[in-house]
């Protein structure tokens, strides 16, 4: 790669990195986006589900807000949720104004979704089933005349930090050779850790890289425990990897879960039956599964009929008929599966981090809005607000960019996980810290992840796999601390909310080992 430098340089390609890398151009700071793969390979292409905003005559500003912060169970910053919740209107018809289009009913007005966790019609969605897709085009058509650099092909390894403390580049993996980026800001939005698991709804790419860089330069991980699992992943047996998603509001239109004898999975769990927060169905989902012996659930919505499914989820529909399932005439196998991180690099919902320059957004971010569980379609809107508010603050100091010539002389004698213990990650991930987890099943996870031998060389599937191994050490020791269930972590022994957990699990790498340091609750969480 010829030697490259920039004010702002985003890593990740997705509606936040985008955002952030557009507003950037918008006030005259030389941008570049960095991305491991193409500008497609994103969670955000891939999102069914919408965007969250108040919109709807019987809806309020308060009912969403009394909705996310039910659903993030007692750990959502509510000042972040409020600021979210008010500001969620704006930036969609920014995006609208941007040329993004949604779907409207007969009166003109966007047709709202029902979704999960949620009490009133908020969702907009694209092209019934696309939302993300239309979101992610949107934006990348924006990138044309800005001036924007885009680096595909290049993937993070570590931040650069420098003497005074700031952020001043990443070195960066780029056609199997290790490179410096300088940069006078850096901003992660590299998404989430699906892929740590074997059952996915996200994109290969997501395997922690943001997470682990930063633990690597010594910031806070924020509520790395709290991985959703989303209740409705296309069962495809023997497959590994991504699986297409059935996306919630095919429940929202009255579609239901039965187990494999035919049974109401959630008739009695929860006042909003089939349309309960996703931690309390993909238990409950986990739980019938282990009550019939039986690796999947059925999501029934044969009633609907061939033009509904044509019209509203087409997408879904051609994507089971690939595989040999037709919605309309047979309930649909799922399962759950992991799906969106409500964890991450403590940020403010500018994407301000600890270390000067440094800004952090999206998924890979933790900014207290998701709380211990997210609310269903909050991610995308949260993903436009700071994306763009991190944008605007990014800044550009005086004085020469540090030379690119070398490659910090640590990173040459590193030592590196072979590329094929990702596959013992998932493994033990799927095993051990999946919806229901003990300390039982936490230390031997954490055993046998520390018995990973490493080896010399780095390229990409060795990074991947240290990258992974890390993330999960992380996620599992977070985990056996916090002693309750509570949103998405779940344990079979405390199973009860503990009200001296209402706070927030802070990790950070000490003596090269994820380490919990939260001591005390903060008062800005609800």
């Amino acid at each position: 790669m010829p030697e490259h430098q920039c004010d702002v340089l985003v890593v990740g390609s997705g509606a936040a990195g985008l955002s952030c890398a557009l507003a950037a151009a918008e006030i005259g700071r030389s941008v570049t986006i960095m991305t491991r793969e193409g500008i497609d390979d994103s969670s955000t292409d891939l999102a069914q589900g919408g965007l969250a905003a108040v919109w709807g005559k019987d809806d309020s500003f308060s009912l969403h807000l009394d909705d996310t912060l039910a659903a993030g169970a007692g750990l959502c910053h509510r000042d972040n949720v409020d600021d979210l919740v008010h500001h969620a209107p704006g930036a969609l018809r920014h995006l609208m104004g941007l040329g993004a289009h949604f779907d409207t009913g007969a009166d003109g007005e966007p047709d709202l979704h029902l979704e999960g966790g949620h009490h009133a019609r908020r969702v907009l969605h694209a092209e019934c089933d696309r939302s993300g897709h239309e979101v992610h085009q949107c934006l990348s058509a924006q990138l044309e005349g800005t001036g924007i650099t885009v680096l595909t092909g290049t993937r993070l390894i570590d931040l650069i930090i420098g003497p005074n403390g700031d952020v001043c580049g990443v070195t960066a993996l780029s056609d199997g050779n290790a490179v410096m980026i300088p940069a006078r800001c850096v901003v992660l939005a590299t998404g989430g850790i699906g892929a740590l698991w074997s059952t996915t709804s996200n994109p290969s790419v997501c395997t922690g890289d943001g997470m682990a860089a930063a633990l690597r330069a010594g910031l806070t991980i924020r509520n790395p425990e709290f991985m959703q699992f989303h209740p409705t992943v296309l069962f495809l047996p023997g497959n590994e990897g991504r699986s297409p998603l059935i996306s919630e509001a095919v429940r929202g239109e009255g579609a239901v879960l039965l187990d494999v004898n035919g049974r109401r999975i959630m008739t009695g769990v929860h006042p909003l039956a089939d349309l309960a927060p996703r931690d309390i169905v993909s238990a409950a989902e986990h739980e019938a599964m282990i009550a019939t012996g039986s690796d999947h659930v059925l999501l029934d919505a044969t009633g609907f009929g061939e033009d509904m499914w044509r019209h509203r989820f087409p997408t879904i529909l051609t994507s089971c008929r690939e595989h040999g399932i037709d919605p309309c005439t047979e309930p649909i196998p799922v399962a759950p599966g992991a799906h969106y991180h409500c964890g991450g690099i403590a940020a403010g919902m500018d994407g301000r981090t600890s270390v000067p320059g440094l800004l952090t957004v999206g998924e890979a971010a933790c900014t207290g809005v998701h709380g211990a569980n997210r609310l269903a379609s909050n991610s995308l809107t949260e993903a436009l607000i700071a994306g763009e508010r991190s944008g605007r603050r990014s800044t550009s100091p005086t004085g020469p960019l540090s030379p690119t010539s070398h490659v910090p002389e640590q990173l040459r004698h590193r030592r590196w996980l072979p590329g094929e213990h990702l596959e013992s990650v998932q493994a033990i991930m799927d095993r051990d810290v999946f919806i229901s987890r003990n300390a039982t099943g936490l230390q031997r996870a954490l055993r046998d992840l520390h018995r990973m031998t490493p080896t010399e060389g780095l390229e990409d599937a060795t990074l991947t796999a240290t990258n992974a191994a890390l993330v999960a050490t992380t996620l599992a020791i977070a985990a056996l601390w916090r002693t309750e269930s509570r949103g998405a972590h779940r344990r079979s022994d405390h199973p009860g909310q503990n009200p001296s957990f209402q706070l927030h699990t802070d990790l950070r790498l000490v003596g090269g080992r994820p380490t919990v340091i939260t001591r005390s609750q903060e008062r800005s969480i609800a």
